[in-house]
């Protein structure tokens, strides 16, 4: 069996100018975001492994609220969950796959969560 490592950042509510529809075009929406991120495993991880052995979580929290640029409308929130995991990849090559999760909370009519999942591995 294989070891893994998966960071995860759960259910970020940011809002993003997301949308096709008139009446989603004018305003940010509400969007809940959850990351996991599967990284290189080291062999061991003693008390004193430093973090370059794993990754700052708020990296996760990082890429879904302040490295997704103001006033750039993605239509698809595909296009938010690529940009997410684009960011990741580039800023630390231990990131092996990492999930995105997004749902459009203004769509929820019964607290159901309607979304995508898009996950990618490093080529």
């Amino acid at each position: 069996m294989t070891d893994t490592l998966i960071l995860e950042v759960n259910d970020l509510e940011v809002d993003v100018l997301t949308g096709i529809y008139s009446e989603e075009t004018h305003l940010p929406q509400p969007l809940r975001i959850s990351i996991a991120a599967e990284l290189k495993v080291q062999d061991r991880y003693e008390p004193e492994t430093p973090l370059e052995c794993s990754k700052n979580y708020m990296d996760l929290k990082d890429a879904a609220t302040k490295a997704l640029p103001d006033g750039v409308h993605f239509k698809l929130i595909e296009a938010v969950a690529d940009h997410i995991i684009e960011t990741l990849f580039l800023q630390d090559k231990a990131v092996l796959r990492v999930t995105v999760k997004i749902v459009k909370l203004l769509l929820s009519e019964k607290g159901e969560a309607i979304g995508i999942t898009l996950s990618r591995e490093r080529k």
